[in-house]
């Protein structure tokens, strides 16, 4: 199956072909070694923050080494959302403007058991040809078969039903990629994580991107703050979702159009 090309050399037609065929398109050398490297370091501070209040509220089982939502005004979030990344693939998926979704991560180690290891789309409701939602995988380390590489159901973005465990595992494709990679995958696509066998972890961004009419799982724009956004770039502001907020008074509601919550072109 070839369903990998390099990043600057891809052309938006192949992009198309592959991803309706097989739901699920690698993008090499999509990352320079040292944001990597950046992306890495924040990484265990962050999740050490998360992993406590997880704990705290008695939701830590099988959340082992995942990490939500990373968007922050002092970490490698709006660095990478400002470069644009897959920006006309997501563009041609969406039919136009989006919105992030959500940005978190997850760190792979050995003899641990999250939730991401169950088979599962990141979609509830099965859209068929009708694209609410593209979700991205960053590969921070290379990708292999001992370390947990991720298995994709190739095709099954096509059909609503969930198939068994059985059936999943004995069909799946695995996505072996380098450090450096992006993968992005149709949210309809049954897949899962797999286990980390090695000594070293396998960690990945992980992202969902969607129509920007669609709930935010956190409120990007009211956690950064409506003023914080004001000096924002015109890219940052569209992805982050303070293009397409929701108006919580009549004073919002009736402003002239520059003014809207809730701007033209939004979809």
């Amino acid at each position: 199956m070839n369903n990998t090309f390099d990043y600057q050399q891809s052309q938006l037609v192949v992009f198309e072909e592959t991803i309706y065929e097989h739901g699920w398109v690698i993008f090499e050398n999509a990352l320079g070694a040292d944001f990597v490297e950046e992306i890495n370091e924040a990484l265990t501070p962050a999740y050490e923050k998360r992993r406590a209040i997880q704990i705290l509220n008695g939701i830590s089982n099988h959340m082992d080494g995942t990490l939500h939502h990373l968007v922050e005004p002092d970490n490698f979030a709006l660095k990478f959302l400002e470069q644009q990344c897959c920006d006309q693939q997501i563009r041609q998926q969406l039919g136009g403007q989006y919105i992030i979704n959500s940005l978190g991560a997850v760190i792979n180690v050995k003899d641990i058991n999250p939730y991401v290891q169950n088979v599962h789309r990141d979609i509830r409701s099965f859209t068929g040809n009708m694209k609410l939602m593209v979700m991205m995988l960053v590969a921070l380390d290379d990708f292999t078969i001992d370390n947990g590489a991720t298995y994709f159901l190739s095709g099954s973005h096509h059909h609503e039903e969930k198939p068994d465990d059985e059936y999943f595992y004995a069909h799946a494709d695995r996505a072996l990629a380098k450090k450096g990679s992006v993968i992005l995958f149709d949210a309809n696509l049954w897949h899962a994580a797999g286990r980390n066998h090695t000594d070293l972890p396998r960690r990945a961004l992980t992202m969902a991107f969607t129509r920007p009419f669609l709930k935010q799982q956190l409120d990007y724009p009211r956690f950064l703050g409506y003023e914080y956004g004001e000096e924002l770039s015109g890219v940052l502001r569209q992805v982050l979702g303070y293009n397409a907020r929701i108006p919580a008074d009549l004073q919002e509601y009736y402003q002239p159009v520059p003014k809207r919550m809730y701007q033209p072109g939004q979809g």
